[in-house]
């Protein structure tokens, strides 16, 4: 198991504590709450992933 590099999303809060944060695995990527780490963790593949944000990108 890798270990994974989080880092804050551009899309989360500068203003506050409410960030979303993103690791980036060699297949997959990994979504999680900042307030909790230990939570619940989204995984996605890549083509998944590309699917998610071309989406959002249009609503």
């Amino acid at each position: 198991m890798i270990a994974l590099e989080w880092f804050k999303s551009s899309y989360s809060s500068a203003d506050g504590p409410d960030c979303v944060e993103v690791a980036i695995a060699p297949a997959t990527v990994h979504v999680r709450d900042s307030k909790n780490r230990d939570g619940a963790r989204l995984t996605f593949t890549d083509t998944t992933w590309t699917q998610f944000l071309a989406f959002t990108a249009e609503h």
